[in-house]
């Protein structure tokens, strides 16, 4: 009997998800919980899979049973600070869902909302009292909706994204949303702006025509004034290359750095203010090729970037870069070890104790794993990687199983 090449690569996972549960199974600890969004089937309804993470090894389980997305073509999740509650972006029916996340692990839905234009990523703040919602194009907006206990209330803040303030010429510009960066914001760190990445397709639009001669990539900053209000920080927006994709800062909310896919490379910004950005000198930082999503670790020391194509392999990497706490300037970290299997397309460092991290394989219909050294953020393959997930998984999360510490810093 014959097979497909995707056929013998799921069965390929599975039995690496066996013999990793059989592996452990001896000593099965769990430290996290992985939630996966995915399709599951043509139609593109969506599914979020729970997987278990061995506290030894970092090798994932399957774990509560899957439950439906609340919607089609999942495309991002968030999950506040405590790990309580969960929001899931769904792009086929405009639909934000919130679900409950029990300390076992399950996931119940509890309300959603539904966005005037597709939402593309998520954020909440530090706080847990409001959550970010980016969705464009056709309107490209920041929404701000007020969070009690987890449940999404009111809107009470909603920013257009434009290039106004730049050129007048470019105030009619489709710009495409991509990600989203929330600043911690305690009373510890300071920090008060939410900032978002785009890009201009009136003036990148391969394959396309092009109206414009704006700059192609941007970030657009916020400030969150009283009672949650949003309005443009100084100097906003700012330039960012070509098609920036993803973006992330680091835990003291002293810097900021933008994927882009275009151009293969990271830009770096220093944060002033709490709500501004300036470019850091010395980049931008060469990447692998077309990076797609980026996650830092949570002692923000490391810098992960997911590269949809791997010189070494024949599916995707994982970039790393050690960061210059004083100066914000990544370096990057040569590695043998850090491939993944087809298009990764979403990265999460573990939230238990920081020690694992885990990309979601849009093309390889899995989840790829790795133990990261917290002396010099190298990254091995875990116990039987990579694991199965449902089809094209689109983004990953994790939270804290049971009582486990979260990895915190210290500023």
């Amino acid at each position: 009997m014959k097979f497909s090449k995707l056929s013998q690569l799921l069965l390929v996972s599975a039995i690496g998800l066996i013999v990793a549960t059989l592996l452990t199974s001896c000593e099965i600890v769990t430290i996290d919980y992985v939630f996966v969004a995915s399709s599951t089937s043509v139609g593109g309804n969506g599914q979020i899979q729970t997987y278990d993470t061995d506290s030894k090894s970092g090798a994932l389980r399957f774990g509560q049973p899957a439950v439906p997305s609340g919607g089609t073509q999942p495309v991002a999740m968030a999950i506040d600070s405590v790990y309580q509650n969960l929001y899931v972006a769904n792009l086929g029916n405009s639909s934000v869902v919130h679900f409950t996340v029990a300390g076992n692990g399950i996931l119940k839905q509890a309300d959603s909302i539904t966005t005037s234009s597709n939402p593309v990523a998520l954020g909440v703040n530090s706080a847990g009292t409001y959550l970010y919602v980016v969705s464009g194009p056709n309107p490209s907006v920041l929404t701000a909706y007020s969070l009690t206990n987890g449940t999404i209330g009111s809107q009470v803040s909603q920013q257009t994204l434009s290039l106004a303030a730049v050129s007048d010429a470019y105030a009619n510009d489709l710009l495409v949303p991509t990600g989203i960066s929330v600043l911690v914001n305690t009373s510890a760190i300071t920090g008060n702006a939410v900032f978002v990445s785009a890009y201009d397709q009136s003036a990148y639009n391969p394959g396309g025509t092009t109206s414009s001669t704006a700059n192609p990539g941007w970030v657009f900053g916020f400030t969150i004034g009283s009672g949650g209000t949003l309005s443009p920080s100084p100097n906003s927006p700012y330039k960012a290359g070509i098609k920036p994709v993803a973006i992330a800062g680091t835990p003291t909310n002293e810097y900021v750095y933008v994927v882009d896919y275009a151009s293969s490379q990271l830009i770096g910004y220093s944060v002033r203010d709490g709500d501004s950005l300036v470019f850091l000198i010395n980049g931008p930082f060469r990447t692998g090729s077309l990076p797609t999503a980026i996650a830092l670790d949570p002692r923000g020391k490391y810098i992960y970037v997911t590269d949809s194509i791997s010189t070494s392999s024949g599916g995707g990497a994982v970039s790393t870069f050690v960061i210059d706490l004083a100066t914000g300037t990544p370096s990057s970290l040569a590695s043998t070890n850090n491939g993944t299997d087809t298009d990764p397309v979403a990265i999460t460092v573990d939230a238990g104790v920081g020690t694992f991290v885990y990309t979601a394989n849009n093309q390889g219909n899995s989840i790829s794993g790795f133990d990261l050294s917290v002396d010099s953020g190298e990254l091995t393959p875990t116990q039987a990687s990579p694991y199965p997930s449902g089809s094209q998984p689109t983004a990953v999360v994790t939270a804290p199983a049971g009582s486990h510490a979260v990895e915190t810093i210290t500023p």
